[in-house]
């Protein structure tokens, strides 16, 4: 039998934005209730250490996104261990089913279930996610400096990445599988012009290579896609910029999108397409997609539902 559960706010999504939004809305006192999903924390939960976090030259991202969890429940969020697999916002109120069986009834909900990196699929990129493999040059890049660093991909991201690590890498090699870039021009003029970077054209990542004991990368495995032929890179950061996939399932088909995927919010709020409905963090950022402005828009959202909550009555 399944039980059914009615909340004023529902938050769906356990990162800086979701964590930051239950934090306002309890102190609110609009008694939120605060759905996990599938990876209690967001992505920060996949990360070593954190050194852009106002307040904590470092911190581990694990012990961060702990932090941000008894915050909330401190003051006053329920917090369950769900996954919302079914949410419908044809009227309020608005009804989520959760992989438990339990029904969630919500005056307004906020959207707060991020994005994800997309990733190349190999085992030893996955051996070494934290350990030498990231996806965000703006929160690893750092840990490198005067190391020789690959890029892999060709947009925009890899790109961007790319002119980035040159802050702190004493070389930057980007690797495409194709003979030019999908960037926007003025970016590849910039990466071509720079003398720290060097370009593998016709080429993919095979194999991540790396020490077991203290775990951590000391080269790749290129493949050339035209003759075969494999090449070893020694370096000791990987960085896969092949793009990010807003974690938007759940109201795809249902709100207002822009920009390949994420959830369009009206200028300088996080008031979605449908009223009562807030998105905020990675999975309506495309720009920035760092946890500090996740957590500026979950305290955003929040706002936002409590002045829609009061409007209405």
């Amino acid at each position: 039998m399944s039980v059914t559960r009615q909340t004023k706010i529902l938050i769906i999504g356990s990162g800086p934005a979701g964590y930051t939004a239950a934090v306002y809305a309890s102190r609110a006192m609009l008694e939120p209730i605060l759905v996990q999903g599938i990876e209690p924390g967001g992505q920060l939960t996949t990360t070593t250490e954190v050194e852009n976090w106002p307040g904590d030259s470092e911190v581990q991202g694990p012990d961060l996104m702990l932090r941000m969890e008894a915050h909330a429940k401190v003051m006053g969020t329920e917090i369950i261990g769900d996954i919302i697999n079914e949410l419908n916002l044809d009227q309020r109120p608005f009804m989520a089913k959760g992989d438990s069986g339990t029904v969630y009834y919500a005056d307004a909900v906020i959207l707060a279930t991020g994005a994800r990196a997309k990733w190349l699929g190999l085992p030893s990129e996955e051996k070494f996610k934290g350990f030498g493999v990231s996806a965000c040059a703006t929160c690893d890049g750092f840990f490198y400096r005067g190391q020789e660093i690959v890029v892999v991909g060709g947009g925009n991201t890899a790109v961007e990445e790319a002119l980035f690590l040159t802050n702190f890498a004493s070389k930057v090699t980007l690797v495409h599988r194709r003979d030019e870039l999908r960037a926007e021009k003025i970016l590849q003029d910039r990466l071509f012009k720079h003398p720290k970077i060097e370009t593998m054209w016709f080429n993919e990542l095979v194999e991540v290579i790396g020490a077991d004991a203290p775990l951590g990368v000391e080269a790749v495995k290129v493949k050339n896609v035209t003759s075969g032929e494999m090449t070893e890179i020694v370096c000791k950061g990987v960085f896969i910029a092949i793009g990010h996939a807003p974690e938007n399932e759940l109201v795809k088909e249902v709100l207002e999108m822009h920009n390949g995927g994420y959830v369009k919010v009206q200028l300088g709020s996080t008031r979605t397409s449908i009223p009562g409905v807030f998105a905020a963090g990675d999975l309506t950022d495309h720009i920035y997609r760092q946890a500090v402005t996740s957590a500026g828009m979950g305290c955003m959202a929040a706002l936002d539902a409590e002045k829609f909550l009061a409007e209405q009555e």
